[in-house]
């Protein structure tokens, strides 16, 4: 996918993610600080059925979430972490393996994550635009600014 929107345009994307990524259990969401991560993941997660509070786990690190079909979704936010020891030690590598993952800042501990990924790269077009790319990986997660 390759879509430009603003964010009364994005909740008409989610079907179309949905499908781009189904093959994927842990999704990672790039994008530089304040371009819309956690609410891209706020829009998908409300498309999935969640009835909790959807926000950024950046002091908890991982929030969990069920969807409608009472799957479980963990929401983690990598930002804070140091190295991927610390998000071993952690527990955080166990949970990669979960149903479903998504992850912001997964540059931070990119040696636990699963070959397969979906990648959603979030671009600033302006201060109420934004880009969209996606790609689904089937090699590690290398970050698109390395």
């Amino acid at each position: 996918m390759d879509a430009i929107f603003t964010l009364s345009e994005l909740p008409a994307l989610m079907p179309y993610l949905i499908e781009e990524g189904k093959t994927a259990d842990t999704w990672v969401f790039e994008a530089p600080m304040g371009a819309g991560k956690t609410t891209l993941i706020h829009a998908l997660a409300t498309y999935c059925g969640v009835q909790q509070t959807v926000s950024s786990p950046t002091y908890a690190l991982v929030n969990e979430y069920t969807t409608a079909e009472d799957k479980t979704i963990y929401h983690m936010d990598w930002y804070r972490l140091k190295d991927e020891e610390e998000a071993v030690n952690a527990g955080i590598e166990e949970l990669v393996n979960s149903y479903w993952c998504w992850i912001e800042w997964p540059e931070k501990a990119i040696g636990i994550l699963p070959d397969d990924v979906f990648i959603i790269r979030i671009v600033v077009v302006n201060e109420t635009t934004r880009r969209i790319v996606t790609e689904l990986s089937h090699q590690s997660f290398i970050p698109s600014y390395l």
